[in-house]
């Protein structure tokens, strides 16, 4: 059985084959004319972010027959679920609604609340309780991070073959080597360590006076990149500088983990333009990041057409969580906001784009969390999945490109069992099931259940940007009688979560819980630990890096042991040495 009570086979089942169309007259032309273009035939100068000749549904090149697909994984950082185009946002996207528009729009895709969570549910295919990670995110200065036990997606794409590329933001621990990207799977590496920083300096403090560099290309930190170049477009550069280097008949894994729309909210002035009506300054600033990372992916599907890849890639957009309404994002008309487990928190803006699609211009409504994509790239792949390896993530490739019925029925959320606890929770309330003090909350079919403190609540609507600074008088909010620690939606009626029917259907609320308690009894100990003075950048030569010196602690303890051995070994010499003279003595007594 796997975790939760799941049966295992369909999860090993491997994807149909997806039928790559051979252009064969084209690829010899592609890659003669488009295979290895310099940046001057490209139209990009080295910073290469200006070149919007083309729009990303314009085919430029062929991409090189071949099996195994080119895999574009862009995540973008705390978009808000409005804040896109096409789901009637003020910010103009014209790429991502035009790459969503000829792709398929996931409607019913779920991310987790926080960054660390969703990065390591999407590198392993398992929920954070299968990790430790369930608790918040792993701060700069905890010796913690992915547990090294646990394969990872570029690790296994490169057992079948496939280059690994990593350009962004990491998330997922530094503290000791072996935490690295490059130690986790990707070939190359650059980005930052930590969950955010400037933008254009690349520095950041995690509290007064502990402050440092967050800068990496590979291992070492990239002080030869620091030439103020805003984030997005540095990272942009760096995608066209792999996609240009490598040989587009190879299959190649990219993934691009952009820093924006992340507070703190930063923005190059030309992107302002559009958004002076925007009253509310973060709200402005938000707008013109998230109009930069739409120029910025327009260029990296450019470069993908440019150099070959286009035709046999498959680009998948994701944020890794709900917006943050008090530093500009939209999450309307669902409720909360990110670091909750409401709808606005975990409901997320998501699409795959790819010539590889069999129901192009589609709408997927079928039930997506972010721990599908680990095997369903793997089979696309044409990697193995290994039996002992128990995910929590399913295969739904045929569901994106065919339309077929997700084979996904149920979510879990979270359980949190350190957060704060909700004061009136009880294992009364959840009618000795469940104690529902324990932040949590599932999904299953059309039924959502969370428990103890779900974290704000209100609905932000619009308006609340309409004035120069934060004005919660135009948020909706609802209030509930005293002690409440249970809520139960039918989401696909009430995605907005406005009624709450937990008193009006016990039976469905004792179901969920003990698909909670059964999730509970699979869940691994809490990786949380406390900080560790040694993290600090000043004694890092003022980087923040991994700072765990497991040599050094081996070397101390194998030097003890060597102590002890050589200890040991001198008293067993005395004693041998007492032993023969005794010996000594007694033959010369009997000589005598």
């Amino acid at each position: 059985m796997a975790r939760g009570g799941r049966s295992w086979p369909h999860r090993l089942c491997k994807g149909k084959m997806v039928a790559v169309g051979v252009l064969a007259g084209l690829s010899v032309l592609s890659l003669l004319t488009y295979g290895y273009l310099s940046w001057d035939s490209l139209g990009l100068g080295p910073g290469g972010t200006e070149a919007t000749r083309a729009g990303p549904g314009e085919e430029l090149g062929a991409g090189a027959p071949g099996s195994q697909p080119h895999i574009v994984f862009i995540l973008a950082d705390d978009q808000g679920f409005r804040d896109v185009g096409y789901h009637g946002s003020e910010i103009r996207t014209p790429t991502l609604d035009k790459l969503a528009a000829e792709g398929v729009k996931l409607e019913n895709y779920y991310v987790q609340p926080m960054c660390t969570p969703s990065r390591s549910q999407f590198i392993t295919g398992k929920y954070q309780i299968h990790t430790g990670l369930q608790h918040s995110i792993i701060r700069p200065t905890q010796p913690n991070c992915l547990p090294l036990d646990n394969v990872t997606l570029p690790q296994k794409l490169k057992e079948v073959g496939y280059s690994t590329h990593m350009v962004g933001k990491w998330h997922l621990g530094f503290y000791r080597r072996e935490c690295m990207p490059t130690q986790r799977g990707f070939d190359t590496f650059f980005g930052s360590l930590l969950g955010s920083g400037d933008y254009y300096t690349h520095f950041k403090c995690d509290s007064p006076g502990i402050c440092g560099y967050d800068l990496y290309e590979n291992d070492n930190a990239a002080w030869d990149h620091d030439n103020g170049i805003y984030s997005t477009q540095m990272y942009t550069q760096k995608v066209q500088q792999i996609l240009a280097s490598h040989n587009p008949r190879k299959p190649i894994f990219l993934y691009i983990a952009y820093q924006a729309v992340h507070s703190p909210l930063q923005a190059p002035g030309k992107y302002f333009e559009h958004y002076r009506s925007i009253n509310n300054i973060n709200r402005r600033r938000y707008a013109a990041m998230l109009a930069c990372l739409d120029e910025a992916i327009n260029n990296v599907t450019l470069a993908l057409k440019k150099y070959g890849y286009y035709g046999n890639s498959i680009i998948i957009y994701s944020s890794d969580n709900g917006g943050q309404p008090m530093a500009g994002g939209s999450n309307w008309p669902l409720r909360g906001s990110k670091g909750t487990y409401w709808e606005g928190g975990i409901r997320a803006v998501g699409f795959v784009h790819s010539p590889l699609l069999k129901n192009k211009g589609s709408v997927c409504k079928e039930l997506v969390h972010i721990t599908d994509w680990f095997p369903t790239l793997i089979t696309l792949a044409e990697g193995q999945i290994d039996e002992d390896i128990q995910l929590d993530g399913y295969d739904i490739w045929e569901t994106i490109s065919e339309g077929r019925r997700s084979p996904r029925v149920d979510i879990l959320h979270n359980i949190d069992p350190i957060y704060t606890k909700a004061k009136n929770g009880s294992w009364e309330a959840g009618y000795g099931i469940w104690n529902t003090a324990i932040q949590s909350a599932i999904r299953v079919n059309h039924w959502k259940l969370l428990t103890g403190n779900p974290g704000y609540s209100d609905w932000v609507p619009p308006q609340a940007f309409s004035n120069a600074g934060p004005n919660r008088w135009h948020n909706e909010r609802v209030s509930w009688s005293a002690g409440k620690t249970v809520w139960l939606f039918n989401i696909t009626a009430d995605p907005y979560e406005r009624v709450d029917l937990s008193a009006r259907y016990p039976d469905v609320v004792k179901q969920l819980l003990r698909r909670l308690s059964q999730f509970n009894k699979t869940a691994v100990p809490v990786r949380y630990p406390p900080k560790d003075p040694r993290s600090n950048p000043k004694l890092n030569g003022g980087v923040w890096g991994p700072w765990f010196k497991e040599d050094e602690k081996k070397k101390k303890s194998d030097k003890s042991k060597g102590a002890n051995k050589q200890k040991k070994n001198k008293n067993k010499k005395k004693a041998n040495r007492k032993k023969g003279q005794s010996l000594h003595c007694r033959s010369r007594l009997a000589g005598g």
